[in-house]
């Protein structure tokens, strides 16, 4: 039986107050917010997208978004009239046509920042690329932001030291300072960067911040393992944007792992060590979406505006009155050429450049690091002391002289040299080879355990070597160990017999050694096999 006329009578009025509260509930809710600025494409050229609005015109910088699920983010980059915007897509345009409805979020790019991102890996717009859930508890902000001013800068200048010898003692790194890794391909500097992570994040109290730009995926998945197996993950953010992905994620990857750091530096204050590999890439994206934007190229192909872009990278990180970020980065040197503009302008932002060298890694001198190439601003009497600094300058004139050497020795022979120039290669030889080093990272490769020597024991190793106290060892004594005292003694069918002969070379200022090791008359030395490539 059907229902009474009177209970379908209150049914129906029921139902159509429902509908017209719905109704006022949707009105106060469009009264409330502001409708969206919605445009429509108008031309798509690979990642360049032009836009049409008929409403306000979105700034600069400001992001839309577009397709089904709004996946596709294009970031303005030019006003081209007043109806039309060109940006950039950050993520692939497959789908994206023509007439297709765009919507401005009305801001710019933003990252998460805050105690939730530690121990998790992001990608440039914030998500979390490890399987993990979304971060909870976190802010949101814009990429884009302004160096910190003169006045909040810190003017003190303190060493940071890495643990590595070749590094501390002739390049030492500068805290809230900027470091270069140049060298071509396979010269080994991401194995350097991934050491410097694995010595300074045990000891180090405040945060690092692993930024991939360009990289391999394959790097992105063994850094992070490892970082996870050594148990260094809970003080760790990674942030990658990876070489399959398009040139405006690359371009704007670095700006957002800043801002992560910026936030522990400046809300926390706590120092923040900042790796970047690779700088170039960041540039190599610019260059580009430069390009893609049809603007005219400058030498080799570079932007014209490369100096301005990386100047509001590097800028970012500086040293202030309530922390520091401290930045360690690798650069790759196109065809091993230093004249090149990227590396040329990389060079003016930095306090230290440690340049690799090609020759120095076929020889197994590793870290294949030239210390006749490689410079720092802190390597100076006021900051890292009087007896370190002649130290190292007696080290490079020792290795200068060696490298004249060469050639004499390449065409007439050791043999030739005088007495005092074949005691200079002696200890040259020595320095290079007690200058090399075992990694951590690279233990499952080379089945060596890995070193990490302190600054003082660095020093004294080669003071000890420049006074003559091992010119009685085998060079390969010194090969790949940590401290001086690891060289093994040479047998003792070997050991010299003692003469009346002057005392060995002293350094000006150099304290002498506790038991003074007798000297023998000068001999010819032997070229050890396996060297005759370093002639």
């Amino acid at each position: 039986m059907g229902q009474p006329r009177i209970f379908r009578r209150r049914l129906s009025s029921i139902e159509g107050e429902a509908k017209r509260r719905d109704c006022e509930v949707a009105l106060l809710q469009t009264m409330n917010t502001p409708p969206a600025n919605l445009g429509t494409v108008v031309a798509v050229r690979g990642s360049v997208v032009d836009v049409r609005f008929d409403g306000p015109l979105p700034p600069i910088y400001s992001v839309l978004r577009a397709g089904a699920n709004r996946q596709i983010v294009i970031e303005v980059l030019a006003q081209s009239d007043a109806r039309h915007v060109r940006g950039i897509a950050l993520t692939p345009t497959q789908g994206l046509s023509r007439g297709m409805a765009v919507e401005d979020t009305g801001g710019p790019l933003k990252v998460p920042v805050g105690k939730a991102v530690l121990s998790r890996m992001f990608d440039v717009f914030g998500h979390t690329i490890d399987r993990g859930p979304e971060p909870t508890e976190v802010q949101w902000r814009s990429v884009h932001r302004p160096p910190p001013s003169l006045d909040q800068r810190s003017t003190e200048s303190e060493i940071f030291e890495t643990g590595i010898k070749v590094i501390d003692v002739l390049v030492p790194l500068e805290r809230g300072g900027k470091a270069g890794l140049f060298g071509g391909a396979g010269v080994g500097k991401t194995v350097l960067l991934t050491e410097v992570i694995h010595n300074m994040i045990g000891r180090q109290q405040g945060v690092s911040i692993f930024c991939g730009i360009g990289e391999r995926c394959r790097e992105g998945e063994e850094l992070y393992r490892g970082m996870k197996d050594a148990g260094v993950l809970p003080k760790m953010v990674m942030v990658f944007g990876q070489m399959n992905e398009p040139p405006g994620s690359r371009f704007r990857v670095g700006l957002a792992a800043l801002t992560m750091a910026e936030y522990f530096r400046d809300d926390e204050h706590r120092d923040v060590l900042l790796l970047i590999d690779n700088i170039f890439r960041f540039i190599q994206a610019g260059m580009e979406v430069s390009g893609l934007m049809g603007q005219m190229p400058s030498r080799l192909g570079y932007q014209p505006t490369m100096g301005t872009e990386l100047s509001g990278l590097e800028e970012r990180i500086a040293n202030t009155h309530t922390g520091a970020i401290t930045s360690i980065q690798a650069v790759y040197v196109p065809a091993d050429d230093f004249t090149d503009p990227a590396a040329v302008h990389t060079f003016s932002h930095l306090s230290a450049s440690i340049v690799l060298s090609r020759k120095r890694a076929s020889e197994g001198l590793f870290p294949a690091i030239d210390p006749l190439q490689s410079s720092s601003k802190m390597a100076t009497p006021g900051i890292v002391g009087d007896r370190h600094y002649a130290l190292a300058q007696k080290i490079r004139s020792t290795l200068a002289q060696y490298a004249d050497l060469k050639d004499i020795i390449a065409m007439l022979g050791l043999e030739q040299l005088s007495p005092e120039d074949r005691k200079v290669v002696g200890r040259a030889r020595r320095l290079e080879r007690f200058l090399t080093q075992p990694f951590f990272t690279t233990e499952q490769f080379t089945g060596m355990k890995g070193k990490l020597v302190s600054l003082n024991d660095s020093l004294d190793g080669c003071e000890r070597i420049l006074r003559d106290e091992f010119k009685d060892y085998p060079e390969s004594a010194l090969y790949m160990i940590g401290a001086i005292g690891e060289a093994k003694k040479p047998d003792a069918k070997a050991e010299p017999q003692p003469t009346n002969q002057a005392k060995p070379d002293v350094q000006a200022g150099a304290k002498p050694a506790a038991k003074p090791v007798a000297a023998t008359a000068p001999q010819p030395e032997a070229e050890p096999a396996g060297s005759a490539h370093e002639s």
